[in-house]
C-alpha cells in the first residue's frame, strides 16, 4: 500500500512540475507575439512564486490538521484548472492571475508529501523515498521543456496551456480511490490541537537554518526552471530544437542524481553518521557544484556554457531529497507539514525573486552574466546557513521551543 502511495506522489510531482513549469518553454514566444519585454516577463515567471510561498504555511498546517490526502486532492484540482485557464487570456492581468491562482494550489504539495513520507516510512528510508517523488517533479519539468517548444510551434501556446491543464486531472481518480484507505479519518483531536504548537517553529534556531537555506537552493533553482530555456535562446542563440535538448536532458540526468542522492544519505545514516551531519554534509556539496553557474556565465562557448550549467544542476539534484530529509530529522512528526511549510516559504522567496531580479538585470544589461553571478553569491551564504545554523541534535515535540537566531 506504502508503494502505491510513493507512485502517486512521484507523478503528483510529475504533474505539479510539468503544469508549473509551462510558462518557461512558452515565455520566449509570448514575449514575442505579446510584445513584452524581459521584465514584464520576469514578473509573469515569478507571479506563481508569490502566491505560492504565501501558502505554504497555512497549507502545512491544515495538512497537519485535517490530512495530507485531502488537502492534496483540493489544491490539485485548483492548479490544474489554473493552469487550463492560461490559454483562454492573452492580457497581462489575466495570465498574472492564472499563474497566481496556481502558485495558491501548490502550496500544499511538499507539506503533504513530507507528511504522508513521514507517516508512512521509516526514517532509514525516507531519503530514497524523498528522492523517488522529488525525482518525479524534475522529470515533469524536463518533459514540458522537451515537448513544450515543438508543441507550441505546432498548435501554439493557448492550446499548450489547455492541455497541460487538462491531462494533469486524470491524476486525480486513483487519488481519490485510494484516500480512505490512507486517511480514513482525519488526524485526531489531539493532534490537531496539536498543531498549534507548530506555529513556535517559526523562531527556532534550526528551521532558522532551514528557511534561509533552502532560500538559496529555490533561488537557483527557479533561476534554472524559468529563465534556462529563454537564456540558452537570447544569450546563447540557440534553436527551439537545441533549447528544448539541453534544458529537458539535464533534468532527466538530475533526476537519476536525486534518486541517487536520496539512497546515499539513507547509507550513510545506516553506517552509523548522525543523521543530521549527513544530510547537511550532502547538501553543502550539492550546493558548491551548483557553483557552477558562475563560469557557465562567463565562458564564450555556447556549449561549454550549456555543459557547465547541466552540472550546476546536477549539484542542486544532490541537494534536493537531503534538504527535504532533513527537515524531517530535525522536527517532530506532528509538525513535519508544517516545518516543510516553513521551508518551501523560503525556498520561494527566493522562487518569486530569481525570476524577477534575473529579469530586470537582463533588461537594465543585456546579458544574464550579472544575474548568475548573483546566484552565486546567494549559493555560498545557503551553504553558510544550513551548516552552521542547524543543531545535530533531533528535537522532539516537549522540548521544542524558541531559540533565536
Amino acid at each position: 500500500m506504502r508503494w502505491a502511495l510513493l507512485a502517486l506522489l512521484t507523478l503528483g510531482m510529475f504533474f505539479c512540475y510539468a503544469q508549473r513549469g509551462t510558462l518557461a518553454p512558452a515565455a520566449p514566444f509570448m514575449m514575442k507575439e505579446l510584445h513584452l519585454n524581459a521584465a514584464v516577463m520576469g514578473l509573469m515567471l515569478s507571479a506563481f512564486s508569490w502566491t505560492y510561498l504565501a501558502a505554504q504555511v497555512p497549507a502545512g498546517w491544515l495538512v497537519d490538521r485535517w490530512g495530507f490526502a485531502r488537502v492534496y486532492a483540493v489544491g490539485f484540482t485548483i492548479w490544474a484548472v489554473a493552469t487550463a485557464l492560461m490559454g483562454f487570456t492573452a492580457s497581462t492581468v489575466g495570465i498574472l492571475a492564472a499563474r497566481m491562482l496556481a502558485g495558491f494550489g501548490q502550496g500544499a504539495i511538499f507539506p503533504a508529501s513530507n507528511r504522508a513520507v513521514a507517516s508512512w516510512f521509516q526514517a532509514s528510508q525516507r531519503g530514497a523515498v524523498t528522492g523517488v517523488y522529488i525525482a518525479g517533479n524534475r522529470l515533469g519539468q524536463a518533459a514540458i521543456v522537451a515537448v513544450g517548444p515543438i508543441t507550441i510551434k505546432m498548435f501554439g501556446w493557448r492550446y499548450f496551456f489547455i492541455a497541460a491543464g487538462v491531462a494533469g486531472l486524470l491524476w486525480l481518480i486513483p487519488w481519490l480511490l485510494l484516500t480512505p484507505k490512507w486517511e480514513p479519518e482525519p488526524p485526531s483531536v489531539e493532534t490537531r490541537k496539536g498543531s498549534s504548537g507548530s506555529l513556535r517553529l517559526l523562531a527556532n534556531r534550526n528551521m532558522a537554518g532551514i528557511f534561509f537555506g533552502f532560500f538559496a537552493y529555490d533561488y537557483a533553482w527557479f533561476l534554472f526552471i524559468t529563465w534556462m530555456p529563454g537564456y540558452l535562446m537570447l544569450e546563447r542563440k540557440f534553436g527551439p530544437r537545441e533549447m528544448a535538448i539541453y534544458s529537458a536532458v539535464p533534468l532527466v540526468i538530475v533526476s537519476v542524481v536525486i534518486l541517487l542522492a536520496g539512497i546515499l544519505g539513507d547509507y550513510m545514516v545506516r553506517k552509523g553518521m548522525n543523521e543530521v551531519v549527513a544530510r547537511k554534509g550532502l547538501i553543502s556539496v550539492g550546493l558548491a557544484i551548483a557553483l557552477l553557474i558562475v563560469p557557465a556565465a562567463l565562458v564564450q562557448d555556447n556549449y561549454t556554457s550549456a555543459l557547465l550549467l547541466g552540472f550546476s544542476l546536477a549539484g542542486l539534484g544532490l541537494a534536493a531529497p537531503n534538504a527535504w530529509a532533513l527537515t524531517q530529522a530535525v522536527c517532530p512528526k506532528e509538525f513535519v507539514a508544517t516545518a516543510s511549510g516553513l521551508q518551501n516559504m523560503g525556498g520561494n522567496i527566493g522562487g518569486a525573486l530569481a525570476p524577477a531580479v534575473t529579469g530586470l538585470i537582463v533588461h537594465q544589461t543585456g546579458s544574464f552574466v550579472a544575474g548568475f553571478l548573483l546566484t552565486g553569491v546567494i549559493l555560498v551564504a545557503g551553504i553558510a546557513c544550513y551548516w552552521f545554523l542547524i543543531s545535530p541534535v533531533k528535537q522532539d515535540a516537549a522540548s521544542l521551543q524558541p531559540t533565536g537566531v
